[in-house]
Protein backbone atom coordinates (compact mmCIF):
# COMPACT_ATOMS: atom_id res chain seq x y z
CA UNK A 1 0.00 0.00 0.00
CA UNK A 2 1.86 2.88 -0.88
CA UNK A 3 1.89 5.69 1.84
CA UNK A 4 0.87 8.76 1.26
CA UNK A 5 2.70 12.09 2.40
CA UNK A 6 0.64 14.67 4.49
CA UNK A 7 1.54 18.26 3.24
CA UNK A 8 0.79 21.56 5.00
CA UNK A 9 -0.32 24.69 2.48
CA UNK A 10 1.63 27.42 2.61
CA UNK A 11 -1.38 29.72 4.41
CA UNK A 12 -1.87 26.84 7.25
CA UNK A 13 1.68 27.29 7.37
CA UNK A 14 1.37 31.26 7.88
CA UNK A 15 -1.73 30.98 10.17
CA UNK A 16 -0.03 28.59 12.43
CA UNK A 17 3.35 30.25 12.89
CA UNK A 18 1.05 33.66 13.58
CA UNK A 19 -1.04 31.31 16.07
CA UNK A 20 1.73 30.49 17.88
CA UNK A 21 3.53 34.32 18.40
CA UNK A 22 0.22 35.28 19.76
CA UNK A 23 0.40 32.65 22.27
CA UNK A 24 4.00 33.70 23.10
CA UNK A 25 3.10 37.27 23.03
CA UNK A 26 -0.42 37.22 25.29
CA UNK A 27 1.70 35.31 27.59
CA UNK A 28 4.39 37.75 27.82
CA UNK A 29 2.42 39.91 28.57
CA UNK A 30 0.24 38.31 30.84
CA UNK A 31 3.49 37.26 32.72
CA UNK A 32 4.74 41.37 33.19
CA UNK A 33 1.26 41.86 34.79
CA UNK A 34 1.85 39.27 36.85
CA UNK A 35 5.23 40.74 37.79
CA UNK A 36 4.01 44.24 38.30
CA UNK A 37 0.89 43.39 39.88
CA UNK A 38 3.55 41.33 42.30
CA UNK A 39 5.48 44.10 42.70
CA UNK A 40 2.72 46.27 43.48
CA UNK A 41 1.29 43.40 46.40
CA UNK A 42 4.90 43.83 48.29
CA UNK A 43 4.14 47.27 49.03
CA UNK A 44 0.55 46.93 50.10
CA UNK A 45 -0.18 47.70 53.52
CA UNK A 46 -0.55 44.31 55.50
CA UNK A 47 -3.65 43.34 58.16
CA UNK A 48 -2.65 46.38 60.53
CA UNK A 49 -3.48 49.30 58.01
CA UNK A 50 -7.54 48.20 58.54
CA UNK A 51 -7.16 47.53 62.21
CA UNK A 52 -10.08 49.25 64.45
CA UNK A 53 -8.19 51.96 67.06
CA UNK A 54 -6.61 50.62 69.67
CA UNK A 55 -7.46 51.93 73.19
CA UNK A 56 -5.54 51.97 76.19
CA UNK A 57 -2.13 53.14 74.67
CA UNK A 58 -0.60 56.28 75.23
CA UNK A 59 1.45 58.11 72.83
CA UNK A 60 4.07 60.79 73.81
CA UNK A 61 6.14 63.04 71.60
CA UNK A 62 9.40 63.00 72.49
CA UNK A 63 11.71 60.13 73.87
CA UNK A 64 11.95 62.78 76.71
CA UNK A 65 8.54 62.87 78.13
CA UNK A 66 7.44 60.21 80.94
CA UNK A 67 5.39 57.45 80.05
CA UNK A 68 3.19 55.01 82.12
CA UNK A 69 2.21 51.39 81.18
CA UNK A 70 0.64 51.11 77.44
CA UNK A 71 2.66 53.65 75.97
CA UNK A 72 4.21 54.50 72.39
CA UNK A 73 6.66 57.17 70.54
CA UNK A 74 7.69 57.66 66.76
CA UNK A 75 9.80 60.33 65.54
CA UNK A 76 7.44 61.96 63.34
CA UNK A 77 6.04 64.62 65.44
CA UNK A 78 9.08 65.82 66.60
CA UNK A 79 10.31 66.33 62.77
CA UNK A 80 6.92 68.33 61.88
CA UNK A 81 7.23 70.73 65.19
CA UNK A 82 11.39 70.88 64.18
CA UNK A 83 9.76 72.35 60.76
CA UNK A 84 7.26 74.45 62.41
CA UNK A 85 9.75 75.71 64.59
CA UNK A 86 12.59 76.78 62.75
CA UNK A 87 10.97 77.71 59.19
CA UNK A 88 8.37 79.77 60.09
CA UNK A 89 8.51 80.52 64.07
CA UNK A 90 12.16 81.35 64.16
CA UNK A 91 12.88 80.33 67.83
CA UNK A 92 11.45 78.05 70.54
CA UNK A 93 8.11 77.59 71.11
CA UNK A 94 6.98 79.10 74.66
CA UNK A 95 3.32 78.87 75.83
CA UNK A 96 2.10 80.55 78.77
CA UNK A 97 2.59 79.07 80.90
CA UNK A 98 5.08 76.50 79.34
CA UNK A 99 4.43 73.27 78.66
CA UNK A 100 6.99 70.44 79.35
CA UNK A 101 6.55 68.36 76.36
CA UNK A 102 6.77 71.62 74.45
CA UNK A 103 9.73 72.18 76.35
CA UNK A 104 11.22 68.43 75.38
CA UNK A 105 10.54 68.92 71.50
CA UNK A 106 12.22 72.29 72.03
CA UNK A 107 15.37 70.57 72.61
CA UNK A 108 15.45 68.95 68.85
CA UNK A 109 16.59 65.93 70.31
CA UNK A 110 15.44 63.93 67.03
CA UNK A 111 16.62 65.33 63.91
CA UNK A 112 15.82 64.46 60.05
CA UNK A 113 19.42 63.74 59.75
CA UNK A 114 19.06 60.73 62.26
CA UNK A 115 16.95 58.40 59.58
CA UNK A 116 17.29 58.13 56.26
CA UNK A 117 15.11 59.49 53.41
CA UNK A 118 13.73 56.67 52.34
CA UNK A 119 12.16 56.08 55.86
CA UNK A 120 10.30 59.46 55.47
CA UNK A 121 8.29 61.87 53.72
CA UNK A 122 8.21 65.37 54.79
CA UNK A 123 6.54 68.34 53.68
CA UNK A 124 5.03 72.02 54.79
CA UNK A 125 3.74 74.99 53.03
CA UNK A 126 1.08 77.33 53.24
CA UNK A 127 -2.28 74.96 53.78
CA UNK A 128 -4.14 74.67 50.43
CA UNK A 129 -6.22 72.16 48.64
CA UNK A 130 -3.01 71.44 46.15
CA UNK A 131 -0.90 71.53 48.78
CA UNK A 132 -3.10 68.13 50.49
CA UNK A 133 -3.39 66.95 46.75
CA UNK A 134 0.47 67.28 46.31
CA UNK A 135 0.81 65.44 49.81
CA UNK A 136 -1.38 62.54 48.46
CA UNK A 137 0.18 62.23 45.34
CA UNK A 138 3.65 61.93 47.13
CA UNK A 139 2.95 59.42 49.46
CA UNK A 140 1.68 57.13 47.36
CA UNK A 141 4.35 57.44 44.54
CA UNK A 142 6.82 56.86 47.48
CA UNK A 143 4.77 54.28 49.57
CA UNK A 144 1.81 53.21 48.10
CA UNK A 145 0.14 54.72 50.65
CA UNK A 146 -3.07 57.15 51.43
CA UNK A 147 -3.00 59.64 54.56
CA UNK A 148 -5.60 58.96 57.66
CA UNK A 149 -5.15 62.32 58.85
CA UNK A 150 -5.17 64.52 55.64
CA UNK A 151 -8.95 64.47 55.47
CA UNK A 152 -9.20 65.21 59.60
CA UNK A 153 -7.86 68.87 58.67
CA UNK A 154 -10.17 71.90 57.69
CA UNK A 155 -8.81 72.59 54.42
CA UNK A 156 -12.05 74.68 52.95
CA UNK A 157 -11.82 77.10 56.29
CA UNK A 158 -8.10 77.42 56.04
CA UNK A 159 -7.75 78.82 52.69
CA UNK A 160 -10.78 81.23 53.16
CA UNK A 161 -9.46 82.21 55.86
CA UNK A 162 -5.84 82.89 54.40
CA UNK A 163 -7.52 85.21 51.98
CA UNK A 164 -9.97 87.03 53.76
CA UNK A 165 -7.87 87.83 57.26
CA UNK A 166 -4.54 88.66 58.24
CA UNK A 167 -3.92 85.28 59.48
CA UNK A 168 -1.96 83.00 57.74
CA UNK A 169 -2.28 78.58 57.47
CA UNK A 170 0.51 76.64 57.64
CA UNK A 171 0.53 72.65 57.32
CA UNK A 172 3.76 70.56 58.39
CA UNK A 173 2.98 66.97 57.67
CA UNK A 174 5.50 64.11 58.17
CA UNK A 175 5.04 60.27 57.09
CA UNK A 176 7.06 57.48 58.00
CA UNK A 177 6.06 54.37 56.83
CA UNK A 178 9.06 50.75 56.30
CA UNK A 179 8.05 47.72 55.41
CA UNK A 180 10.49 44.85 56.57
CA UNK A 181 11.03 40.79 56.50
CA UNK A 182 13.40 38.92 58.76
CA UNK A 183 16.01 37.20 57.33
CA UNK A 184 14.50 33.77 57.84
CA UNK A 185 11.03 33.44 59.17
CA UNK A 186 10.27 32.06 62.61
CA UNK A 187 8.17 29.89 63.51
CA UNK A 188 4.39 30.28 64.54
CA UNK A 189 4.10 28.90 68.44
CA UNK A 190 1.54 27.83 70.41
CA UNK A 191 -0.49 30.13 71.94
CA UNK A 192 0.62 31.09 75.69
CA UNK A 193 0.49 33.06 78.63
CA UNK A 194 1.92 36.69 79.02
CA UNK A 195 2.01 38.01 82.82
CA UNK A 196 -1.72 37.79 83.85
CA UNK A 197 -3.27 37.55 79.75
CA UNK A 198 -4.17 34.22 78.36
CA UNK A 199 -4.18 32.95 74.96
CA UNK A 200 -1.65 35.58 73.68
CA UNK A 201 -0.44 34.64 70.02
CA UNK A 202 3.43 34.32 69.86
CA UNK A 203 6.31 33.49 67.47
CA UNK A 204 9.71 32.69 67.72
CA UNK A 205 12.68 29.57 68.13
CA UNK A 206 12.23 25.87 69.92
CA UNK A 207 14.04 22.71 70.12
CA UNK A 208 12.34 22.41 66.30
CA UNK A 209 13.32 25.16 64.60
CA UNK A 210 16.34 25.10 62.20
CA UNK A 211 19.44 26.09 63.61
CA UNK A 212 19.66 28.87 60.69
CA UNK A 213 16.75 31.17 62.16
CA UNK A 214 18.34 31.48 65.34
CA UNK A 215 21.52 32.85 63.39
CA UNK A 216 19.31 36.51 62.89
CA UNK A 217 19.51 37.43 66.57
CA UNK A 218 22.29 38.60 68.29
CA UNK A 219 22.21 38.92 72.53
CA UNK A 220 22.92 42.42 74.01
CA UNK A 221 22.58 41.16 77.42
CA UNK A 222 21.05 37.77 79.36
CA UNK A 223 21.15 38.92 83.00
CA UNK A 224 18.26 36.17 83.72
CA UNK A 225 14.89 35.42 81.72
CA UNK A 226 13.67 37.94 82.90
CA UNK A 227 16.39 40.52 82.25
CA UNK A 228 17.51 40.32 78.66
CA UNK A 229 17.86 42.26 75.40
CA UNK A 230 18.30 41.16 71.92
CA UNK A 231 18.43 42.18 68.42
CA UNK A 232 16.67 40.41 65.92
CA UNK A 233 18.14 41.09 62.28
CA UNK A 234 16.36 41.35 58.98
CA UNK A 235 16.64 41.46 55.24
CA UNK A 236 16.81 45.65 55.68
CA UNK A 237 18.68 47.96 57.73
CA UNK A 238 15.49 47.70 60.01
CA UNK A 239 16.93 46.02 63.57
CA UNK A 240 14.00 44.91 66.09
CA UNK A 241 14.94 45.05 69.67
CA UNK A 242 13.42 43.86 72.42
CA UNK A 243 14.49 44.39 76.28
CA UNK A 244 12.78 42.68 79.09
CA UNK A 245 11.55 44.05 82.37
CA UNK A 246 13.22 47.86 81.03
CA UNK A 247 14.56 50.02 83.82
CA UNK A 248 13.37 54.18 83.42
CA UNK A 249 10.49 56.46 82.89
CA UNK A 250 11.21 57.67 79.91
CA UNK A 251 11.96 55.80 76.08
CA UNK A 252 15.29 57.75 76.44
CA UNK A 253 16.00 56.24 80.33
CA UNK A 254 14.94 53.21 79.37
CA UNK A 255 17.48 52.96 75.66
CA UNK A 256 19.86 54.32 77.68
CA UNK A 257 19.79 51.97 80.74
CA UNK A 258 19.48 49.07 77.96
CA UNK A 259 22.80 49.75 75.91
CA UNK A 260 24.46 50.60 79.55
CA UNK A 261 23.57 46.89 80.28
CA UNK A 262 24.89 46.24 76.71
CA UNK A 263 28.03 47.94 77.62
CA UNK A 264 28.86 45.96 80.40
CA UNK A 265 28.20 42.70 79.41
CA UNK A 266 30.53 40.15 79.56
CA UNK A 267 28.46 36.97 78.42
CA UNK A 268 27.70 34.77 75.25
CA UNK A 269 26.38 37.58 72.70
CA UNK A 270 25.76 34.44 70.65
CA UNK A 271 22.06 32.75 70.28
CA UNK A 272 23.15 29.14 69.97
CA UNK A 273 21.48 26.28 68.78
CA UNK A 274 19.81 25.26 72.48
CA UNK A 275 18.71 28.74 73.15
CA UNK A 276 14.89 29.60 73.20
CA UNK A 277 13.24 32.74 72.10
CA UNK A 278 9.83 34.00 71.80
CA UNK A 279 7.86 37.15 71.22
CA UNK A 280 3.74 38.28 71.44
CA UNK A 281 2.53 38.87 68.00
CA UNK A 282 1.38 42.75 67.55
CA UNK A 283 -0.69 44.77 65.99
CA UNK A 284 -1.73 48.08 67.01
CA UNK A 285 -3.13 51.08 65.81
CA UNK A 286 -3.55 54.96 67.60
CA UNK A 287 -4.21 58.28 67.28
CA UNK A 288 -3.66 60.80 69.48
CA UNK A 289 -4.61 64.85 69.31
CA UNK A 290 -1.98 66.75 71.24
CA UNK A 291 -4.91 69.28 72.97
CA UNK A 292 -2.55 70.53 75.22
CA UNK A 293 -1.02 72.64 72.50
CA UNK A 294 -3.92 73.60 70.38
CA UNK A 295 -5.24 77.02 70.50
CA UNK A 296 -2.50 78.85 73.00
CA UNK A 297 -0.94 82.11 71.55
CA UNK A 298 2.69 81.73 71.45
CA UNK A 299 5.59 84.62 69.90
CA UNK A 300 7.38 84.36 66.71
CA UNK A 301 9.85 86.33 65.13
CA UNK A 302 7.12 87.98 63.36
CA UNK A 303 4.54 88.23 65.06
CA UNK A 304 1.97 85.62 67.00
CA UNK A 305 0.83 82.54 66.20
CA UNK A 306 -1.46 79.28 67.75
CA UNK A 307 -1.68 75.33 66.71
CA UNK A 308 -4.96 75.04 65.38
CA UNK A 309 -4.51 71.24 65.57
CA UNK A 310 -2.11 68.74 66.27
CA UNK A 311 -2.26 65.29 65.55
CA UNK A 312 0.08 62.06 65.08
CA UNK A 313 -0.82 58.45 64.32
CA UNK A 314 1.14 55.02 64.93
CA UNK A 315 0.15 52.03 63.03
CA UNK A 316 2.57 48.72 63.88
CA UNK A 317 2.05 44.84 63.03
CA UNK A 318 4.40 42.77 64.05
CA UNK A 319 4.91 38.56 63.46
CA UNK A 320 7.08 35.73 62.31
CA UNK A 321 7.24 37.29 59.12
CA UNK A 322 8.22 40.58 59.27
CA UNK A 323 6.70 43.59 60.17
CA UNK A 324 5.53 46.85 58.69
CA UNK A 325 4.79 50.89 60.68
CA UNK A 326 3.06 53.41 59.33
CA UNK A 327 3.27 56.90 61.42
CA UNK A 328 1.90 60.46 60.53
CA UNK A 329 2.23 63.61 62.39
CA UNK A 330 0.49 66.97 61.21
CA UNK A 331 0.47 70.62 62.58
CA UNK A 332 -1.90 73.44 61.60
CA UNK A 333 -0.09 76.92 62.67
CA UNK A 334 -2.08 79.44 62.62
CA UNK A 335 0.55 82.56 62.36
CA UNK A 336 -0.71 86.29 62.73
CA UNK A 337 1.97 89.17 61.57
CA UNK A 338 2.89 91.74 63.78
CA UNK A 339 0.66 94.49 63.53
CA UNK A 340 2.21 97.28 60.37
CA UNK A 341 3.65 100.30 62.14
CA UNK A 342 1.28 103.23 63.14
CA UNK A 343 1.07 105.58 60.50
CA UNK A 344 2.89 108.62 60.88
CA UNK A 345 0.95 110.97 63.88
CA UNK A 346 -0.20 114.92 62.82
CA UNK A 347 1.67 117.30 64.70
CA UNK A 348 0.59 118.73 67.27
CA UNK A 349 1.14 122.09 68.24
CA UNK A 350 1.63 123.60 71.43
CA UNK A 351 0.25 127.12 71.33
CA UNK A 352 -0.26 128.78 74.72
CA UNK A 353 -2.68 131.13 73.42
CA UNK A 354 -5.23 131.83 75.99
CA UNK A 355 -5.99 131.07 79.20
CA UNK A 356 -3.20 129.08 80.55
CA UNK A 357 -1.92 128.36 84.21
CA UNK A 358 2.14 128.29 84.75
CA UNK A 359 3.91 126.64 87.85
CA UNK A 360 7.67 127.11 89.03
CA UNK A 361 8.54 124.06 90.81
CA UNK A 362 12.52 123.18 92.13
CA UNK A 363 13.36 119.89 90.91
CA UNK A 364 12.93 117.12 93.89
CA UNK A 365 10.54 119.09 95.21
CA UNK A 366 7.11 117.69 96.42
CA UNK A 367 5.12 121.15 95.37
CA UNK A 368 5.78 124.43 92.91
CA UNK A 369 7.31 127.15 94.49
CA UNK A 370 5.43 129.87 92.08
CA UNK A 371 2.00 129.28 90.40
CA UNK A 372 -0.14 131.63 88.59
CA UNK A 373 -3.26 131.71 85.55
CA UNK A 374 -3.32 133.65 82.77
CA UNK A 375 -6.22 134.92 81.65
CA UNK A 376 -6.12 138.93 80.53
CA UNK A 377 -2.19 138.63 79.39
CA UNK A 378 -2.23 142.57 79.03
CA UNK A 379 -2.33 142.51 82.64
CA UNK A 380 1.54 140.53 82.69
CA UNK A 381 2.93 141.58 80.25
Amino acid sequence: MEKKEFKIGLGTAVMLFLLILIIIVAFTVYMIKVNKDEEIESKEPMASTNLEQTEGVSVVPTMQDKITADSSWCCTFQLVWNDMKNEIVGQDVVFTPQEEMAENLNKEEFTEDMISDEYYYKKYGIMTLSLKEEIENAIKEKFNQESDILDDLNWNEAETENETSSITNYLFYTMLYRKFEFLYKFDKLENGDFGEYKNVEYFGINSSTDNEVGDQIDVLYYNSQDDFAVVLNTKTDDEVIFCKNPDGETFKQIYDNMNQKASNYIGDTNFNDMDEFKAPRLDFDIKREYTELEGKLFKTIDGEAQIGKALQTIKLSLDENGGEIKSEAAIVLKESLAAEPAAEEEPRYFYVDDTFAIFLKEKGKDAPYFAARVDDITKFQ
